[in-house]
Order: structure tokens, then C-alpha cells, then sequence
């Protein structure tokens, strides 16, 4: 909001004219020069024309540096070495400075959610070698020729001869028709490995969340920084309303626009400032750190901007690598296994029975002499194979089901790839247009119009609204840059690739 008046008051200032134009001149040089000097910044987000330019195509680079599965590092048996640290690990007590590398890594150790899904997966893997172990035997003893009248020989031991006073030892083993059991232990570790691939499909999701979050913290620093140089700009123009004022060249009025304009841009860093606070603190709170602790970004857009692949390349990979894909064609492949084990309830299961006979009672003389017995019983499917046949078309349905869903993910993630993309290639132009036209030309403009200004020349109000442009569109391309960069993160982490 800027205050108008005309009215001049000619005896606070007492400075001759003729000096002015000496002040105006030095002013002016020194003026520009603290312009071009840029504020040192603990963050710098940046770009080149040479990383916004066509991209070449690495089609070899995907496979030259594509790195084996990382499911052995990061679903390790927790130890006290990684064991989640979000309720035990106090605020520290100085700041932490990481890149976006090593906040993946914080996320990969620490994370909670991640870490239930790697105990989800430990403890689906610890079901394997249980449905492959062999069944637990059964024990039994028995004993006959109870005393006659004893509540247990229900009145008819020791009173008939034809009854025996035998001791019984039994030793029972079950068995399942071979390949039954082989069967089902290898679709649970399917099953499990499924549960992995799904695993790894949410760190990269998460990754994603954490790149965005990284990105805008980046764009609220160099927000930041942007309007610290603008409060110094705008303190330019201030003195310099002021030193013409003393000479009867400007109104008190421009003076004062330019100071509420100042006061204007430092309370937007207020603002700002606020932004990058909560945007740091969700980043603790993501890798598992306390939401307090103090956090310094480091990155440089320039580096991060590498090569991104071409659009088919891309969607080669995702269809090869993407860990969503590999989940849903492990359940496929377990969905089949599962119809192969349905068919196998038809064959008929055994058990084996080993008996030790002793004629001798528990109350009486031994009288006789020691032999076995062995029994084999098979357990056939009866009731018209009415369990086995609807089994069948259960793990029938579940195959199509899985076939029908292994389809759609396909689809999802090739359509997820190709508007990722064409996010990032309009992200790219956008921030090209910002750097290489809008701003160079605000820039030209508001140094322009402080020359003119300072050479008593009219304008004030010209000066103010091109410094307020140039501010804005340098704030823009800092946003551009952010979105840019959280575009190539998305796209890399849409494709099944770490945006690193």
C-alpha cells in the first residue's frame, strides 16, 4: 500500500543542489555494485542452462548402474543397530546437516512404518520352514488288566480269559501325499517375497514424500533469501528517496512508500520463515528423528538435475524393475502354485503306526513274550471329492483375480510414468522461461528505473512495482525450481528408480 501526497518541505534537510549530483553519482555506483553481490546463503538452489537443456538418452547408463536388490540391507533382521529410534533417540543438541541422500537413509533405518513392514516380512518368512517341516508324531501308551471290580476295567478285566493284560507302546507319523507339503511352503515363501516387493514399493513412496518435502524446504530458503534481498534493495531506494528529498527533488511520501514497502517484505519472511520451520519439522518426524531437532538442508539443484531418461526407457524399466510390478506377478505366481495345491487334496494322505506290546498288566506277572506291530492307514477324500472340487475352483478365482490385478498394476504404473513425465518436461519449460526471459528482464528493469530515480529522474512509484516484480518472479522461479525438482523425483520414484 503506498501513501501519495505531493507537499514538500524544503527546511529539514538543508543540502545544496549542486552536491546532490555528486552524492547521486556515487550513490548509484555504489548501489549497483552491492546489487550484484550476492548474500551468502547456507543453501544454494540454482540451476544451469546446460542441466535444462534436451537430455541425452542413457538407455546403457540404466543398466550399467541398475544395483542388485536391496531387500538384504534394507529388511536386515532388526539389532540394536537399527532399531527404530523415533521414541528413544532425544532431541539433539546440535544441528544435523544431510542432503536428500542421506535423508533416504534416515528414512530406510528409521522410519516406523518401514520397519513394521520389514517385521511383517520377517515373520512371513518364519512361516516357511514350518509348513515345510514334517508333521509332529503322536505318542501313545496303553495299558490293560485293571484288578476285577476297579472302577477303570468297567467290570471285565481279570474276569474273562479271553481278554489280554497287554502293556501298548505307539509311535504314530502322519504324511502328506509327496509333494503336498514341498508345494505349499514354496507358495508361502512366494507369498512372502511378495510382501517384500510391496515393501520396497512404500519406502519409494515415502521416498517420494520426503523428496517433496526436502524441495519445498529448499524453495522456502531461497524464498528466504530472496526477500533478504529485496528488504536490501528496498533500503537502496529508501536512502536514496531520502537524499532527494534533502534536496527538494522527491516528496517526504516516496520516503515512506519505500519504508512500508521494506516492512511489507520482512514480514513476509515472518511467513515464510514459519514454512520452512514446519516443513523441517515433517521431515524429522518422516525419518524417524525427533520433530525438534535442528536440521540443516544441504543441496544444490544443479547437481541433482542429471540425466533423466527418455520417456520409453522409463516405462522399460518400471515394467522390468518397478517393485510394485514384481509384487503383483509374485502373487500371480503364487496364485498358480495355489491351483496346482488345490488339485493335490484329491491324492490321498498316509500314516504310519509302530506298536510295542508287552502281555504283561500293570498289576500282574509278566507272562508272555514281546512283540510289535505295524500299521499303515490312508486317508482318502470322501463325500464325492466335494471339498477338493470347490478348493479347486477357489484357488481358480484367486488365479484370475490375481492375473486381472497383475494387468492393472501394469497399466497404473506405465500411466503413472507417462504423467510424471510430461509433469517434469512442463516443470522444465516453465523454470527455463523464469530463468533465461522473466527474470533477466525484471532484473534489467528495476535497475533501470533506480538509475533514472537517482539521476532525478520521476518514477518512484516504476521503481517500486519493478523492484516488486522482480522479487516476485525471482520468488516464482524458486518455486519453479522446487517443482522441477520434486517432478524428477516423482518421475524417477513412479519408473521404480531412486531420484539419487
Amino acid at each position: 500500500m503506498f501513501i501519495f501526497g505531493t507537499r514538500k518541505i524544503s527546511a529539514v534537510f538543508p543540502v545544496k543542489r549542486t552536491a546532490f549530483a555528486l552524492f547521486a553519482s556515487a550513490f548509484s555506483a555504489a548501489t549497483f555494485a552491492q546489487a550484484d553481490q550476492t548474500p551468502p546463503a547456507s543453501v544454494t538452489v540454482q540451476t544451469s542452462d546446460a542441466s535444462l537443456s534436451a537430455l541425452p538418452s542413457i538407455g546403457a547408463q540404466l543398466s550399467s548402474q541398475e544395483k542388485p536388490s536391496r531387500a538384504a540391507e534394507l529388511f536386515a533382521p532388526v539389532t540394536k543397530a537399527n532399531t527404530p529410534k523415533i521414541y528413544t533417540k532425544p532431541v539433539a543438541s546440535g544441528p544435523t546437516e544431510m542432503d536428500l541422500r542421506q535423508l533416504w537413509n534416515e528414512l530406510k533405518i528409521n522410519n516406523p512404518q518401514l520397519s513394521s513392514l520389514r517385521e511383517s516380512y520377517l515373520s512371513a518368512k518364519a512361516t516357511v520352514p514350518q509348513i515345510a517341516a514334517p508333521a509332529n508324531p503322536q505318542v501313545g501308551l496303553v495299558w490293560s488288566g485293571m484288578p476285577v471290580g476297579s472302577p477303570l476295567a468297567l467290570g471285565t478285566a481279570g474276569s474273562n480269559p479271553n481278554v489280554s493284560n497287554n502293556n501298548a507302546i505307539s509311535i504314530a507319523q502322519p504324511f502328506q501325499f509327496p509333494g503336498k507339503r514341498s508345494l505349499a511352503a514354496n507358495i508361502a515363501d512366494t507369498n512372502a517375497e511378495a510382501l517384500l516387493a510391496q515393501s520396497e514399493a512404500t519406502y519409494l513412496q515415502l521416498g517420494a514424500q520426503l523428496s517433496s518435502l526436502y524441495y519445498n524446504a529448499l524453495a522456502a530458503q531461497k524464498q528466504l533469501q530472496v526477500l533478504k534481498e529485496s528488504v536490501v534493495r528496498l533500503e537502496m531506494i529508501k536512502n536514496v528517496a531520502k537524499a532527494r528529498y534533502a534536496n527538494n527533488a522527491a516528496a517526504y511520501v516516496e520516503y515512506l512508500n519505500a519504508q512500508v514497502a521494506q516492512s511489507a517484505a520482512e514480514a513476509d519472511q515472518f511467513n515464510v520463515d514459519r514454512q520452512l520451520q514446519v516443513a523441517l519439522n515433517n521431515i524429522n518426524t518422516l525419518v524417524g528423528r525427533h520433530s525438534r531437532e535442528k536440521l540443516i538442508l544441504r543441496g544444490d539443484v544443479r547437481k541433482a538435475l542429471t540425466g533423466v531418461p527418455t520417456l520409453v526407457e522409463l516405462e522399460d524399466y518400471a515394467e522390468s524393475s518397478h517393485p510394485s510390478l514384481k509384487s503383483s506377478a509374485l502373487q500371480l505366481d503364487a496364485a498358480r502354485k495355489g491351483v496346482d495345491l488345490a488339485k493335490k487334496a484329491y491324492l490321498p494322505d498316509f500314516q504310519v503306526i509302530g506298536s510295542s506290546y508287552t502281555p504283561r498288566g500293570p498289576f500282574s506277572a509278566n507272562n508272555g513274550a514281546l512283540y510289535y506291530q505295524f500299521e499303515l492307514d490312508l486317508i482318502i477324500p470322501l463325500y464325492f471329492f466335494t471339498k477338493e472340487k470347490y478348493g479347486v475352483e477357489q484357488a481358480q478365482r484367486n488365479q484370475a483375480s490375481a492375473e486381472a490385478g497383475n494387468i492393472s498394476n501394469r497399466q497404473q504404473v506405465v500411466l503413472a510414468v507417462n504423467t510424471a513425465y510430461a509433469a517434469y518436461e512442463q516443470a522444465k519449460v516453465q523454470t527455463q522461461f523464469l530463468k533465461d526471459r522473466q527474470v533477466p528482464q525484471a532484473d534489467a528493469a528495476y535497475k533501470v528505473g533506480l538509475i533514472q530515480y537517482s539521476n532525478n529522474g520521476q518514477g518512484f512509484n516504476d521503481l517500486l512495482t519493478a523492484q516488486t516484480q522482480l522479487r516476485n518472479l525471482e520468488v516464482q522461479l524458486a518455486l519453479a525450481e522446487a517443482n522441477l525438482m520434486q517432478a524428477q523425483a516423482v518421475l524417477l520414484v513412479s519408473a521404480g528408480k531412486e531420484p539419487f
